[in-house]
């Protein structure tokens, strides 16, 4: 089978080929480009709240205290997703994936830039922190509504047999937008004092985004929308209340999804976050020492999570991600027993191998949740998944970990809540189902039928 246009198709001809299919390798490049774009905004976000935001907008006597409260504005940008899932997911199944994707990387760029300029609380008091949780909101929103789009725009374009593969392009996104963004931050911090880089170096990484997102809009206005969409759309099938008749008639599916991206959520977190309060205020290490071990584990992620996705697609998708759920919640408690004050090599050994376990959950997680659901449902279906998950997993994990790191002085609660948050991804994994490729090649072949 084929999705190349035939002559008297609107589209000129273009050579693809059953896996390959015209306009994948730019629907690759185009969902990870975005998502990467977009996360370098929100990371830049995460990496701030936990070494400058204390001081710029949450300031304090007690510096445990502005952590405390920087990190919750963090949490606002995964409670404010759902928001965006639930709007852009119901759009992507009834306008089209890329169309929302514009909307999304629109949206998260203008809060970022908007945060690069807003005056702290020295200068305009109380709303400074208020203002800055309406724009981590937007972020959120944006950042919602983004990932149901860029999984489904690479993944329905590729052959559904290497969907883990394909889908993966998304996923490598939060670890090269993490990667850019903590890069970003440890070459400033390099670069001038660290007075002048808390009084406005931060800013300039969060000024850059403006290029960013503007690269990013180009290549995505260029795309055309998937095959499976169009055929769905050809044929009259995209559903009127997508969000109802998710929650009617695919609550199972919705579940697994959900539940399956709580360790990963949690995990993620721990290694890429905490461990920058953890290690700074902790442990003593300098700043830039814990930025550069989190920029060397994202690096290794560029190459993992597509590594795990291909894998995936060879053995038992759900038996590689219990098995890295297994393995990341065993090495959490493993990192913090050998890691010590001053020991640069153990800590990135550590987060590296952290991030591996995270990557083979992470690398088929895209292709596992979008395929929980119907062709016609996934936009709405992956997007709530991801939305929900990431408010009981990733939002909540850096202020309950440095909320039990307060309360025990200790940081086994903090790894016994990473275990936690892996049994929860196993009960996820257990109730979901394995591929239906089927699906999207009945809807391929309408496709070619009619000449669309």
């Amino acid at each position: 089978m084929t999705t190349t246009p035939t002559p008297g198709a609107s589209q000129p001809p273009q050579t693809s080929s059953p896996d390959r299919p015209a306009g994948l390798y730019k629907a690759f490049a185009a969902s990870l480009t975005g998502t990467a774009l977009e996360w370098y905004d929100f990371a830049v976000y995460s990496a701030a709240a936990a070494v400058v935001f204390p001081i710029i907008f949450f300031p304090s006597s007690d510096p445990l205290t502005g952590t405390i409260l920087a990190f919750s504005t963090y949490a606002v940008g995964y409670v404010s997703r759902p928001v965006g899932g639930i709007i852009f997911g119901r759009l992507g199944d009834r306008i089209g994936r890329k169309k929302v994707l514009v909307a999304t990387l629109m949206i998260i760029g203008v809060a970022t830039v908007l945060i690069g300029i807003l005056p702290g609380y020295a200068t305009i008091g109380i709303a400074a922190p208020l203002i800055l949780v309406l724009l981590r909101f937007a972020q959120g929103v944006g950042v919602g509504g983004e990932w149901g789009g860029a999984v489904l725009l690479s993944s329905e374009y590729g052959d559904p047999k290497k969907r883990g593969f394909w889908a993966s392009a998304a996923q490598v996104g939060p670890p090269a937008g993490n990667l850019m963004a903590n890069g970003a931050l440890a070459i400033l911090t390099v670069a001038m004092t660290e007075d002048a880089f808390i009084s406005y170096g931060w800013r300039i990484a969060f000024l850059f985004s403006a290029v960013l997102v503007g690269f990013g809009l180009w290549i995505r206005l260029k795309l055309e929308d998937t095959p499976v969409f169009k055929a769905i759309e050809a044929h009259g099938d995209r559903p009127q209340a997508p969000v109802k008749e998710v929650l009617t008639t695919q609550l199972r599916p919705l579940i697994a999804a959900i539940l399956s991206r709580v360790g990963p959520d949690v995990l993620y977190a721990l290694f890429t976050v905490f461990t920058l309060t953890y290690g700074i205020q902790f442990l003593g290490y300098e700043r830039n020492q814990v930025l550069t071990a989190v920029l060397v584990g994202s690096a290794f992620q560029l190459i993992t999570i597509p590594l795990a996705g291909a894998v995936s697609d060879r053995i038992n998708r759900r038996v590689v991600y219990a098995a890295a759920a297994i393995l990341g919640a065993a090495w959490t408690f493993i990192f913090f027993g050998i890691l010590g004050s001053n020991n640069q090599a153990i800590l990135v050994i550590g987060i590296i191998l952290g991030l591996t376990c995270h990557s083979f959950m992470y690398g088929p997680q895209a292709a596992f949740v979008v395929e929980q659901f119907s062709p016609r449902l996934r936009s709405t279906g992956s997007s709530l998944a991801y939305t929900f998950a990431g408010v009981i997993g990733g939002a909540i994990a850096p202020l309950m970990f440095t909320l039990l790191l307060s309360e025990f002085g200790s940081w086994v609660p903090v790894a016994a809540y990473v275990g936690v948050a892996g049994i929860l991804t196993l009960i996820g994994l257990a109730l979901g189902r394995d591929p239906h490729n089927t699906e999207d090649e009945e809807y391929r072949t309408m496709l070619e039928t009619e000449k669309i």
